[in-house]
This record gives structure tokens, C-alpha cells and sequence, in this order.
């Protein structure tokens, strides 16, 4: 079976939230559906800011959102976000793909670097980034707001 990916649609939000509930990405409570609309719109309001979708066995099995941020260099970096595959879509290449899919946008876009960033605890998320060549790099830092 193939993986295909593309940009989210609207009306794939509520299978994209599924797959943020799952106990091992966030399991956390979540907005309003209409509350993730609303921020579905905003996001396009974004020169670049996209949520995508990775379809598998005609099911979103997987989804992650990429920024291409522009700074006054001119350089372009982008930043992948939200990270997240079905369990049992897993080891079927739909995270692969999705990766791939997103480093290929980053390079078309001009990107000197694309980076990501993983919660400590996702050991097994951490060997799958350096398995497609991802390099831990420098320190990531957070403030809880």
C-alpha cells in the first residue's frame, strides 16, 4: 500500500485530532473542534505554515505541520511540528514518507535547514529522526507559559 501525502483539508481535523489523543504523542485534552478551525484559518493566513496528512489503507495515518520562516538574512529555515503516526499505521513507512515529504519542501523552498524538536522521553522518535539523518544539535530550551 502507498503513502500519500498532502496538504489538510478542513474537514480531515477531526481525524488529525484523533491522532494528537494518543496516550504516547500528548493524550492531552484538547481545544474546541471549532477552536481548531478557527487556528486552521489562521495558519493559512501564514505565508507558509501548513498542516499535512499522510494517508495509508484510505486513513489519515499520520500528520505533521511545517513553517518556512524567513529571516532578515534572507536566509529560510523551516520548522516541522506535531509529529504524529497512527500506532498501528507505525513501521509501514508513513513517518518516513512524511519526513522525506518535508525535507523535500524545505529544499524547494530555499531552506538552509529544516529542524524539529522531540519531547526527551520519545527515545524510539529520536532513533527514527537519526535514522533519516536528523543530528541532535545544540540545546532546546522552554518556558512554560
Amino acid at each position: 500500500m502507498q503513502v500519500m501525502i498532502r496538504e489538510a483539508k478542513r474537514e480531515d481535523l477531526e481525524q488529525i485530532r484523533a491522532l494528537y489523543q494518543q496516550p504516547d504523542f500528548h493524550g492531552l485534552d484538547m481545544v474546541p473542534l471549532e477552536q481548531s478551525e478557527r487556528i486552521f484559518e489562521q495558519m493559512a493566513g501564514y505565508p507558509y505554515y501548513k498542516v499535512f496528512v499522510a494517508e495509508y489503507e484510505n486513513q489519515i495515518a499520520g500528520t505533521f505541520t511545517l513553517a518556512i520562516l524567513p529571516s532578515l538574512t534572507g536566509d529560510f529555515a523551516g520548522v516541522i511540528e506535531d509529529v504524529v503516526v497512527k500506532a498501528e499505521c507505525r513501521g509501514h513507512s508513513v513517518g518516513e514518507k512524511m519526513m522525506r515529504f518535508a525535507l523535500e519542501q524545505g529544499k524547494k523552498a530555499g531552506c538552509y535547514k529544516v529542524a524539529l524538536s522531540s519531547n526527551v522521553k520519545r527515545d524510539r522518535a529520536h532513533k527514527f529522526y537519526e535514522s533519516l539523518g536528523f543530528e541532535k544539535h545544540g540545546y532546546s530550551f522552554v518556558t512554560e507559559m
